[in-house]
């Protein structure tokens, strides 16, 4: 179980420090609100993500296995809200988020769209699928599982949130702040460009 354990870690350190969703949208936030306005936003995610873990772990993912088109729903449903999520960050005014018209997530908002996040749903069920094991304690794993990635979550995440409020102090220029806000836009359209050709393929790819 050890063993497995130190595996798990490297294998959630590997994937939470990677770019995807959650860390564009953190690091967007530090840089736009700061470090404390963005807290409810990060702890959404390091709560949010292990939380999720746990669930798929437990059996929720069974449901997608004999109902596939209701999780392609909820990719179609999360391609749909990174995009307004995109448009919200890129056509960010400074000025507005200095007055504060705009708001980072909340906490709520940040562990919801994990379940929306096609990131989260490869590496939750990734994890579950490669170190749970046929003669172990099914519970026991998934537990080790979900606590590898709570370590993780608060280190990795909180580097990208940090790096953001870092830049926050460089591009006090407003010009360059919206260039910030457009090319963090852009980089989360390219992040869900793969769900989408996976999309593509599930619903109007020719059958071979």
């Amino acid at each position: 179980m050890f063993e497995i354990f130190i595996a798990v870690l490297f294998f959630a350190f590997s994937t939470t420090i990677t770019p995807g969703p959650n860390n564009v949208m953190i690091m967007s936030s530090g840089m736009n609100y700061g470090v404390k306005a963005s807290m409810p936003h990060f702890l959404g995610i390091c709560l949010g993500f292990p939380l999720m873990v746990l669930l798929v772990g437990l059996g929720f993912g069974v449901i997608f296995d004999r109902f596939p088109n209701l999780h392609q729903l909820i990719k179609v449903l999360g391609v749909l809200y990174l995009l307004w999520l995109a448009w919200h960050i890129g056509t960010a005014e400074p000025q507005a988020i200095k007055r504060g018209e705009k708001k980072p997530f909340t906490f709520w908002q940040a562990a919801l769209f994990q379940w929306v996040n096609a990131k989260a749903w490869v590496m939750a069920s990734g994890a579950v699928a490669a170190f749970t094991t046929v003669q172990g304690t099914p519970f026991l794993e998934v537990l080790a599982i979900t606590l590898a990635f709570l370590l993780m979550a608060f280190p990795c995440v909180g580097v990208w949130l940090v790096f953001g409020s870092l830049l926050r102090k460089v591009l006090t220029n407003p010009i360059m702040q919206r260039l910030f806000n457009i090319t963090m836009a852009i980089i989360l359209v390219l992040s869900i460009v793969p769900v989408v050709m996976e999309l593509w393929r599930f619903y109007f790819a020719p059958a071979v």
